[in-house]
């Protein structure tokens, strides 16, 4: 093997172990940035090391125990943290060769707990959004800072700040590293839903720039919804939101045309969609349904998307289950962009006016005067009134809002088909 072929291992290994890695030792040093940089001494020894030596047999373990003498090396020159390198000092001695048999099982026993608590550390509400995201894809997704500052359009320096701030911020406020328990936990389980399919949609319709997805985020945060759901098998909420992942990103091959133009729902050639996906969101919104209780806004969006996924055809898709669906999702989670979804379904269900009469009233809705889908899909249903010359105004108001390229050059081909102004 050559020195490049071990180096793409090196970082094809980082990448598959590098959370849990980061998990176990921030169970031993209780500070997450403290063992992010234990882990990267690791990175960085096996660079150096294995393409003399070889890829060890069992490389997470191999990791798991060089960043274990990195840590002893720290405290050794903490004397305060006498105790806790008499502690890892022990642990030490009992794993003490990096390829013993039982390295990489001991790293799985406790794998399940320890990323678990990163996962709730990362997404902890004493942090920013902004904040959360960057370290979840810095720890959890394993994504450099390059890689996540190119996905959000932003510098290499405003992410590597953002990150270290965070750090910083969960180490002065003193976060402990565990999984909450009670109320808390339900509230802290919705923070951490929510900051991972928000990097999911972000991959799936890219907020700005000139690309229409990022497909390494939705595969980032599909992997992190995954491993949630094992990890809380109980929750119906990640199961309801891997089924929705799942189903969207079905859709990922389909969505652009061979220059890298959007190309919309009823239009995208279903041969393309991904079946293997799509079962896997069926099952993933079949274990939702095991679980006692009604269901959540992920698991009822969940199932619109299957409604979409079981329609060979646009016009074999049962337009009325989806109004029913997205009334109850209104019912429990109202806001105005459920309703602008729900206005499409009722469209599509009992006719372009009856759709029209919701998004009418919601262009009164503050919240809704800078988003560029509320005129395009008003666009879209004065077009098929034949209102074309107020269709075309729709279309180019919301060419102007937005943020992404593709998407602009989208809407002002849908204006310029409306014919000319007047």
């Amino acid at each position: 093997m050559t020195a490049s072929d071990t180096h793409r291992a090196v970082e094809a290994v980082w990448r598959i172990e590098s959370a849990r890695l980061i998990a176990g030792l921030t169970r031993m040093v209780r500070d997450v940035g403290l063992a992010e940089e234990l882990a990267q001494d690791a990175l960085v020894t096996a660079l150096e090391q294995w393409p003399e030596t070889g890829i060890p047999d069992k490389p997470g373990g191999w990791l798991m125990a060089t960043a274990k003498r990195r840590a002893v090396d720290h405290f050794r020159r903490q004397e305060r943290f006498a105790r806790k390198l008499e502690e890892l000092g022990r642990e030490l001695r009992i794993r003490q060769e990096a390829a013993a048999p039982d390295s990489e099982e001991a790293l799985d026993d406790d794998m399940g707990d320890d990323l678990l608590r990163l996962v709730f550390m990362a997404c902890h509400p004493v942090l920013s959004t902004d904040a959360r995201v960057a370290l979840t894809l810095r720890v959890l997704c394993g994504l450099t800072t390059e890689e996540i500052a190119r996905a959000f359009l932003t510098s290499d320096r405003t992410i590597a700040q953002r990150i270290v701030r965070a750090k910083r911020t969960l180490t002065r406020e003193q976060v402990a590293f565990e999984v909450p328990q009670g109320p808390e936990l339900a509230e802290r389980l919705s923070s951490v839903l929510e900051i991972i399919y928000l990097v999911f949609n972000e991959g799936y319709a890219a907020t700005a720039g000139d690309d229409w997805m990022r497909p390494s985020l939705c595969e980032e945060a599909l992997r992190l919804g995954r491993v949630l759901a094992e990890l809380v098998p109980k929750e119906p909420e990640v199961h309801g939101l891997v089924a929705l992942m799942e189903i969207q990103a079905s859709r990922s091959r389909a969505r652009t045309g061979p220059s890298g133009e959007p190309v919309l729902l009823l239009d995208q050639n279903r041969a393309l969609w991904d079946r293997l996906l799509i079962r896997r969101g069926f099952a993933a919104l079949a274990r939702t349904e095991e679980i006692e209780g009604e269901p959540g806004p992920y698991t009822l969006q969940a199932a619109i998307a299957a409604c979409h996924a079981r329609a060979r055809t646009p016009e074999d898709t049962d337009w009325v289950r989806i109004t029913e669906l997205y009334a109850a999702l209104a019912r429990l989670a109202p806001s105005p962009v459920v309703e602008l979804n729900r206005a499409v379904a009722l469209a599509m269900a009992y006719g372009p006016e009856v759709g029209l009469e919701l998004v009418d009233a919601l262009t009164l809705e503050p919240t809704l005067e800078k988003y560029h889908l509320l005129p395009s899909v008003r666009g879209d249903l004065l077009a098929k009134l034949g209102r074309l010359g107020e269709a075309r105004a729709e279309f180019g108001r919301a060419a102007a809002l937005t943020r992404n390229g593709r998407e602009r050059k989208l809407l002002l081909g849908r204006a310029e088909a409306c014919g000319p102004g007047r």
